[in-house]
């Protein structure tokens, strides 16, 4: 059975999410994680290289990143309809997503958040305004980011909007968007778990 190491309240909030609506039989070990205000640190039950989560294990497969694991987990659990698998309509979208999440809105969120740009970031990763159109442009014409339906590359990409509301940008069709996907009802669940355990 796959194991996830997860810290509540952080990034590996939206793996535990996916795992519930994935309906997957995965082991989820709780761990503690260092924190942005200094809080916790390196737990010795981690396996991951740099006891950061989220961190999955299946058997002799060790994946680490979001996007990485919500694309194994969707190929593994394909009867959940969550990611198109290979040969599938839609799956060049759904990769173009789960990268474009990982290596760019993370990194460009996380650069708006600390205040810091440089002409080379920009040229690189884009900017903000240039993510921010990004999606909108998607979801002015359609509910998801694949279409009519929700997909695991919602989950990913509308989490950080979840997780810190203060850095959605101001565009209604992306807060429309936000807003559905937090309506989901395993979102609530896992929003609920983790109030209670904090």
């Amino acid at each position: 059975m796959p194991t996830l190491y997860h810290a509540p309240n952080s990034r590996s909030s939206s793996i535990v999410t996916l795992i519930e609506e994935l309906g997957a039989d995965v082991e989820i070990q709780e761990v503690t994680v260092t924190r942005q205000d200094g809080s916790g640190g390196p737990d010795p039950r981690n396996p991951h290289p740099e006891k950061k989560v989220p961190y999955l294990v299946d058997g002799e497969e060790k994946i680490r990143e979001r996007g990485a694991i919500v694309l194994y987990l969707t190929d593994k659990f394909p009867e959940a309809g969550l990611g198109p698998i290979e040969g599938q309509p839609g799956r060049g979208d759904y990769l173009s997503w789960l990268f474009y999440y990982q290596g760019i809105m993370e990194p460009v969120i996380l650069l708006q958040f600390a205040g810091l740009s440089h002409p080379v970031l920009t040229a690189s990763l884009r900017d903000h305004g240039t993510m921010t159109a990004r999606l909108a442009e998607t979801l002015e014409t359609q509910p998801y980011l694949l279409g009519e339906n929700y997909s695991a590359a919602d989950l990913l990409c509308s989490s950080p909007f979840l997780w810190a509301p203060d850095l959605m940008p101001d565009n209604k069709a992306i807060r429309d968007w936000v807003a559905r996907c937090a309506d989901r009802p395993a979102v609530k669940r896992t929003v609920e778990r983790e109030k209670a355990a904090a």
